[in-house]
């Protein structure tokens, strides 16, 4: 179960927190393929406690040897059992601890791993409403703190509990006196430690809330620096970066202060306690209940539980920030486990999924029975698409918007045949790009239904294991060599098939002139593509991962004018024999298209081959006029 977190003043409605409840079960499903190292460790660390414990009747020992006037050679074997328990507890300790670190670094490592996959399957609008701060902070500054408190707090916390348990039981044994006496700090430390949880919790949340909200002021302002300057807004965001960061600092110094008090009140407590124990240790000698060695050893045992009641203790500050970022980070992997059903959304088996063919994985539900996107289409699978009786792709009265009051699309209906290329065009903000997310199935509609034909991505119907591939003009060029970056469609591709695909596109003459051909390494301090080079590349992957429909999104607009009429050709080649929904930047493409739909409003108002549209004097024609008569040579169809 998840609650919505807090939205601060930016309008954002940020991703979920889960409940105490989910993040503990969480936490359990995390430990739980590691018990086995979780038991021995803690297994370790009793036996280690339980050694150390020697050390205090052992001093005992000494005093009343001392007391006692006994020869100093009485003092040989309490001294040479001092250093075996010494000995022995250090290294059973170190060995304890080692296996508590590994089990936080195992699940931590599965955490992440975990949070990765589902952040990136988020839907696209869910990410836009959150804003790019909120899973910014939870990427960065959660995560951090839940490595920071398993890296050290964890394997304190249970060395610190255990050595309260043991040396309590050690109290009783020698007393039970002793341990009345030492329970009279107990009040005061639950007390503080009531004190302290009860708003640490909520403050910590609020920190991190604030924290998101700064850092989405900052990526905002820095983002459109030029925009904001442009219009002379730098004050305006000046001011509201300074807000927001007085803000944080205002939770911070909360925070500060909140710790001075759980200290000072725990001093308190051992006060209390130490002097009850000296105090009964004082009666029990004068009656002669205890030796002096004995009360001495009581009094060292109540000392030793400073460090660890304290430890125990402060760390809850450690725990409790913790427990807010490990929170915000299940109310994310919660949300892509359970996303939030749209109105109108399709049953289970009807809308298709979809994964970039950049590489980068798209929110969408496979079709029931059909593979899931991101696998390997066989090389060996025959295209038949166009002979299919079925609609490729059906979209009946879908409506989208990403908030109240901001419609983009309002009840639009399409249908695309098998095989068949639909351009479409409309002004900026008509909803193109909506649309064309919704049909790739990377975001689900606020009404509606998108539904595609019986057996898009089976063999059955000659598609690949990808039922829709969606190209967008945001093409990531990973890092590696250029023949894993192509495999990211299909791992399982040859090289011959990676220059197949290449040859396609028409990027097989420029990929093998690169210095180590196929194995060169391109993406971030390898070699640079430029942003033709880019998509072909994306088109290349498109290629391999043979979907049954295909998703362009404006995929040739980065290019410029120079390398537009490349990118077309690429573009046009890789979808042939496949359906395909092209968001036209340029009208080239639509004149390619065997059909143009436009869009206007969120709203479908003309739909027809191109000659028929510019002919009908309508909203197209009026685009085609302003796009043509811009041209300083005739459009290349």
């Amino acid at each position: 179960m998840t609650t919505d977190s807090p939205t601060p003043d930016t309008g954002a409605e940020l991703l979920p927190i889960a409940t105490p409840a989910r993040t503990r079960a969480a936490l359990r499903t995390l430990i739980r393929p590691d018990r086995g190292l979780a038991l021995t460790g803690i297994g370790i660390l009793v036996a280690a406690t339980a050694v150390g414990l020697l050390v205090q009747p052992l001093l005992g020992r000494i005093v009343d040897i001392v007391a006692d006037g006994r020869p100093a050679g009485d003092l040989t074997l309490p001294v040479v059992l001092l250093v075996a328990v010494a000995v022995v507890q250090g290294l059973t300790t170190t060995l304890g601890l080692t296996r508590i670190a590994r089990l936080g670094e195992t699940v931590l490592a599965r955490l992440r791993e975990r949070f990765v996959e589902r952040a990136l399957n988020l839907p696209a609008d869910r990410l836009e409403r959150a804003g790019a701060g909120d899973l910014t902070a939870r990427v960065t500054g959660d995560v951090a703190r839940v490595a920071e408190a398993v890296r050290s707090a964890l394997p304190e916390m249970a060395r610190s509990v255990l050595a309260i348990v043991l040396t309590l039981g050690a109290l009783a044994l020698l007393d039970v006196r002793f341990l009345l006496a030492a329970l009279l700090a107990v009040p005061v430390q639950l007390l503080t430690a009531r004190w302290y949880v009860r708003r640490a919790l909520t403050l910590y949340a609020d920190q991190r809330v604030a924290n998101g909200a700064q850092q989405q002021q900052l990526l905002e302002t820095i983002g459109g620096a030029v925009t904001v300057r442009g219009h002379r807004l730098e004050e305006q965001h000046t001011e509201r970066s300074a807000g927001r960061s007085r803000k944080a600092v205002d939770l911070t110094m909360r925070s500060v202060n909140l710790v001075l008090g759980f200290y000072g009140r725990l001093h308190i407590a051992e006060y209390i306690g130490l002097a009850a124990v000296l105090l009964a240790g004082f009666w029990l000698v004068r009656d002669g209940a205890v030796s002096i060695g004995t009360a001495t050893a009581a009094a060292l045992y109540f000392h030793s539980l400073f460090g660890p009641v304290n430890a125990a203790l402060v760390l809850l500050d450690d725990a409790q920030s913790a427990a807010a970022g490990l929170a915000r980070l299940v109310g994310v992997t919660d949300l892509a486990d359970r996303p939030e059903p749209a109105a109108g959304e399709p049953e289970a088996g009807k809308p298709a999924a979809g994964k970039a063919a950049d590489g980068t994985p798209e929110t969408g539900k496979p079709t029931a029975g059909k593979p899931e996107a991101g696998k390997a289409a066989p090389a060996s699978v025959p295209r038949q698409r166009i002979a299919s009786s079925e609609a490729a792709v059906t979209v009946h009265a879908v409506s989208h918007a990403y908030g109240p009051g901001r419609p983009v699309l309002h009840e639009v209906s399409l249908t695309l045949e098998p095989g068949e290329h639909v351009a479409l065009v409309g002004t900026s903000g008509a909803g193109k790009s909506t649309l064309a997310r919704i049909v790739a199935g990377v975001q689900q509609p606020t009404s509606g239904t998108v539904t595609g034909p019986a057996g898009t991505g089976s063999a059955a119907a000659g598609a690949g294991e990808h039922p829709v591939v969606l190209v967008t003009q945001e093409v990531h060029v990973f890092t590696g060599t250029l023949a894993e970056d192509l495999r990211l469609a299909r791992p399982d591709a040859s090289d011959a098939d990676l220059r197949t695909a290449l040859a396609t596109v028409h990027a097989l003459d420029w990929a093998e002139a690169l210095p180590d051909g196929l194995a060169t390494v391109v993406g971030e301090g390898g070699h640079r593509l430029d942003p033709a080079r880019a998509q072909q590349l994306a088109l290349a992957r498109l290629v391999l991962a043979d979907p049954a429909l295909a998703v362009l999104d404006e995929a040739t607009a980065e290019a410029g004018s120079a390398g537009a009429r490349v990118l077309e050709r690429s573009a046009e080649a890789a979808l042939a024999g496949r359906t395909a929904l092209v968001v036209a930047h340029r009208l080239t493409q639509a004149v390619a298209a065997d059909r143009v739909v436009v869009l206007e409003a969120g709203r479908v108002v003309e739909s027809g081959p191109h000659d028929e549209l510019r002919d009908a004097d309508g909203p197209y024609a009026a685009l085609w006029r302003a796009w043509s008569g811009s041209r300083t040579t005739a459009p290349h169809p």
